[in-house]
């Protein structure tokens, strides 16, 4: 049954509410007067498919829920802008929340079109007590961390491509532009899942720190639709268990203490062991040269390397650790501050990896399935130009894909 002219206006009122905005700001984004906007909540005046097209965007809502026979008056995105009303004064945040939304329901829409079922990439959940202390934030965190790391069988190696490691459960991945204080944020949506997002403005390191960050939200925060991980927020303890989570999830502490090994570093000053043998014991006392333990910059470096981290991260983990004293730790964060980091970097021949050449998850899988949409003449090709304009790709950066591709002679567009 076509939904009433009245029924419409009455989703949409419905739909702005639920995202706390007036209808002076919806009737700035659709370029109208609030009386018109009045009219369409009251079902006086008929809302044309480009309006109701840019009304879903603005609500984060797909557009055809707007127009089928149930309209569900909860929503993910709507339930994290009442629960973080700030955003709403963040133009660029809501924006890029609203983008999220818009991109993962494409690629939802494309997987569909394409028989592709991902019911089996089911995200797990700990679900576990809100921390109480920034101690118990920590134990939480670390905890959460080895248990992952042990269910998905990772041991205490380095992590792959983040990334890829967050998709192959479940989860969306993306980067996308936020105001310098959001690192990263984490949306749950009920009709496409879970979306771990990190800011394309911080450099790829502390990027993939956010994703780890963000995979902590998504395994104890359940509950939520969604989160913003601000740094000005650090102190939140469910924000400390997520840096806790991440810092354990990218470098385990046997991982560390291993590796350190490895460089004949982390060992006491002084050792002590006591051989028995059945009736009395004979005490034996071990010392290492003086000054052999000491963990230098360059051990940071390979170090840092080695996980995927950042020098400042290793840094942390190993004062955290103890491997390094609160002296040693600010002597060495000293050297890096000053340069000499990336210089010995250079030397050793680790430079830090091309923040600019990594991948965007949206971009190659939207554009990935698209392609083979088009192929298949699920999609015309005005679709893949639409899909691509929402990545940023012009119509004659597609004409090269579809060369490229070996996909210029389709000629037909699916109907």
């Amino acid at each position: 049954m076509p939904v009433t002219q009245q029924e419409l206006g009455r989703r949409v009122r419905s739909a702005r509410e639920a995202c706390r905005l007036t209808q002076e700001q919806v009737a700035e984004h659709l370029g109208v007067s609030r009386p018109t906007v009045v009219q369409i909540e009251a079902g006086n005046r008929s809302v044309s498919s480009l309006e109701l097209d840019s009304l879903a965007h603005l609500f984060g809502r797909d557009i055809r829920v707007f127009v089928s026979e149930s309209f569900d008056e909860a929503d993910s995105l709507a339930a994290l802008f009442r629960a973080q009303p700030d955003v709403l004064a963040q133009p660029g945040v809501a924006n890029a929340l609203r983008d999220c939304v818009a991109l993962g329901r494409e690629i939802t829409n494309l997987e569909l079109l394409l028989g592709i079922d991902r019911g089996a990439a089911a995200t797990v959940t700990y679900p576990m007590p809100l921390p109480t202390s920034r101690w118990g934030a920590i134990q939480q965190g670390e905890r959460l961390a080895g248990e992952e790391r042990r269910r998905l069988g990772l041991g205490d190696a380095a992590l792959p491509d983040l990334a890829e490691l967050l998709e192959a459960q479940g989860i969306r991945t993306g980067v996308i532009n936020l105001p310098a204080d959001v690192s990263g944020l984490t949306l749950n949506d009920r009709g496409v899942g879970f979306f771990v997002i990190a800011n394309r403005s911080h450099h790829f390191l502390r990027r993939r720190f956010s994703l780890a960050h963000e995979y902590a939200h998504v395994l104890a925060d359940r509950d939520r639709f969604g989160l913003v991980s601000r740094s000005s927020e650090r102190d939140n303890l469910i924000e400390v268990r997520a840096n806790a989570f991440g810092a354990s999830l990218l470098m385990p502490e046997d991982g560390v203490r291993q590796f350190i090994a490895g460089l004949g570093k982390g060992m006491p000053s002084r050792v002590y062991a006591d051989v028995f043998d059945g009736a009395e014991s004979l005490d034996a006392e071990g010392r290492t040269a003086p000054g052999s333990q000491v963990v230098q910059l360059y051990d940071v470096i390979q170090l840092a390397h080695h996980f995927g981290v950042s020098r400042l991260a290793a840094l942390y983990r190993l004062r955290n650790l103890r491997v390094i004293s609160k002296g040693d730790f600010e002597r060495l964060k000293g050297l890096d501050d000053a340069g000499r980091g990336q210089q010995i970097a250079d030397h050793l021949g680790l430079p830090e990896p091309d923040h600019t050449a990594v991948r965007d998850g949206f971009q190659h899988r939207i554009l990935g399935l698209a392609l083979e949409a088009y192929r298949r003449e699920e999609i015309s090709r005005g679709k893949l130009d639409e899909l691509a304009a929402m990545l940023g790709f012009d119509r004659n950066r597609v004409d090269n894909l579809i060369d490229d591709a070996d996909l210029g002679d389709l000629g037909a567009e699916a109907s």
